[in-house]
């Protein structure tokens, strides 16, 4: 038979134990402090192996375990036990000591699901009450059985009634200091909305606040686009490796909250069936989640999502947080698309206006050839260099104001070259390879009028005599520059080689534009056209 061990406090003891909860609990305010040392000053001074803590959730049912020395750390938060069940439900539920040497064959006791506690024998619980009024239990336990003695039941009660008292002041302090970070989120959010921002700024600031005041996972922001059938997804700083997203209208979570201009609460995002976000929640262990619509007067634009980790349920306070910071960001969205948009009128003035002065120039070049140049092939080089220019163009209106993708603009250049000036008895193929690349509007729009001089060049003069014949443009990049390669398998550089209008137009606008380096290589078949730009350029919106 196992030994029962059975220990007796004297009053000395009890008063020194008592003390040190009191001078220990006295040098913290917030909560998770507090919880924590009265965990591990209760285990200290009697002398048990493991001490834990339960709150009473809003709900008044609920006992959720908040802190332990001996417990399972994943259990913090998680495990629950509704009030009167267990041992420890049981002290809250009649408002008294609990306690037994063999605990886990006694009828009320209840394994808590993730403690891993049974390799515990005794258990002493004790409710936590103020004013009649349980707010939570406590309980400590040993690995060997254990007969608690009415000195430690009286001391464990003594210091219940002390820790009761210091987490009521704890959870005041904290909801103040709830209070006061809303507010200030507030505060910054509604200075988002009277200040000049981009879009994209304000919806990272929004996100990453909103994730910080709601103790959240994560906050996602949607968007509806023009058509008002699409929400497109902003995730903000805090998961940069989750994609953009477009999701169609079509009757799941968001949709509703969007129909509806209603609020939505879903407990596990991971098994409900229409929510459009499913896969990203079970791929990201999300849980809860709270969607509010954002409202601009009677218009909903989009939905803020708030995800948890954990299950959660949110209270009437929240909600109204959440909604509140959704109105102010919806404002927020609707100033930047209207700074925006007047930005994007002057950068674009400004870009045509420098990209008309650029074909000027090209067209100056010319005129000291005037003599002996085609009018009807001049015009045909004029218009290939003005589609250049709307590719990039057509391509900062679908993407970004920004960036723009060199890659795609070679691919739309290319198509049009090969339908123009290819004559329809050859077979010559041109194609693009390589990587994207990123590049600012004026830069993109000099690589896309040299690539295009060099294809026509080609074009003209490499395939003399032939049918048939290739041009590639390869793209790539090393750690400080771009780099362009354009191939040919054609006839060669001749050995005297004077460059034409179109590789003089080509080497200035490498040169000078982009500051970068052109080099003329023979192959043994064809010609290599090398282009090199600094990644300096990067910098130059």
């Amino acid at each position: 038979m196992e030994m029962v061990t059975q220990k007796t406090f004297t009053r000395p003891q009890a008063f020194a134990a008592l003390r040190a909860i009191v001078k220990s609990l006295s040098t913290a305010w917030d909560l998770d402090s507090i919880l924590d040392l009265i965990v591990h000053k209760t285990t200290e001074v009697m002398h048990v192996d493991s001490c834990t803590i339960y709150l009473l959730d809003p709900d008044g049912e609920t006992l959720r375990l908040q802190a332990s020395t001996g417990l399972s750390k994943r259990a913090l938060g998680r495990s629950t036990l509704r009030m009167g069940e267990g041992m420890t439900g049981y002290a809250v539920a009649r408002n008294r000591a609990v306690f037994a040497a063999d605990a886990q064959h006694d009828p009320l006791y209840k394994l808590v699901d993730e403690a891993e506690e049974t390799r515990y024998q005794s258990l002493l619980a004790v409710p936590l009450v103020i004013e009649n009024q349980p707010i939570g239990a406590m309980n400590v336990q040993t690995v060997a059985m254990h007969l608690y003695t009415p000195d430690e039941v009286e001391v464990l009660t003594l210091i219940g009634d002390l820790a009761a008292g210091t987490l009521v002041r704890a959870q005041l302090h904290d909801k103040q200091a709830r209070q006061i970070e809303e507010l200030r989120t507030l505060a910054e959010v509604s200075e988002a909305v009277t200040s000049p921002q981009y879009l994209h700024d304000i919806l990272d600031i929004v996100s990453e606040m909103a994730a910080q005041v709601m103790e959240a996972a994560i906050v996602i922001i949607y968007l509806l686009d023009e058509s008002g059938q699409f929400l497109e997804r902003h995730t903000g700083p805090l998961r940069p490796h989750i994609a953009r997203r477009q999701i169609p209208i079509a009757g799941g979570t968001l949709a509703q909250v969007v129909v509806l201009g209603q609020s939505i609460y879903v407990a596990d995002v991971r098994v409900e069936a229409v929510h459009e976000e499913r896969e990203l929640a079970v791929q990201e262990n999300l849980v809860a989640l709270l969607a509010v619509p954002l409202r601009v007067r009677d218009r909903v634009i989009g939905v803020l999502n708030c995800y948890t980790a954990v299950a959660h349920e949110f209270t009437t306070e929240q909600e109204t947080l959440l909604t509140t910071l959704a109105n102010q960001t919806a404002l927020a969205i609707e100033n930047a698309q209207l700074v925006t948009n007047t930005a994007v009128v002057r950068e674009m003035h400004h870009r045509i206006k420098n990209n008309l002065q650029t074909v000027a120039m090209l067209m100056q070049m010319q005129i000291a050839e005037v003599d002996r140049l085609d009018a009807r092939q001049v015009l045909e080089t004029s218009i290939q260099r003005v589609r250049s220019i709307a590719a990039v163009h057509e391509a900062l209106s679908e993407k970004s104001f920004r960036m723009v993708d060199v890659k795609d603009v070679l691919e739309r250049i290319i198509k049009a070259t090969a339908v123009n000036m290819v004559a329809p008895q050859k077979e010559i193929t041109i194609r693009v390879l390589g990587e994207a690349l990123q590049l600012p509007s004026r830069s993109a729009t000099s690589l896309a009028l040299v690539v295009n001089e060099l294809v026509q060049n080609a074009l003209e003069h490499a395939f003399v005599g032939r049918e048939n014949g290739k041009i590639s443009i390869s793209l790539g990049h090393s750690p400080v520059e771009y780099i362009i390669l354009v191939r040919d398998d054609g006839v060669g550089l001749p050995l005297d080689l004077h460059p034409n209008l179109g590789l003089e137009i080509a080497e200035t606008l490498v040169c000078e534009d982009m500051r970068g380096r052109i080099k003329f290589n023979r192959l043994e078949s064809g010609t290599e056209i090398s282009i090199r730009i600094p990644r300096s350029v990067e910098r130059d919106l």
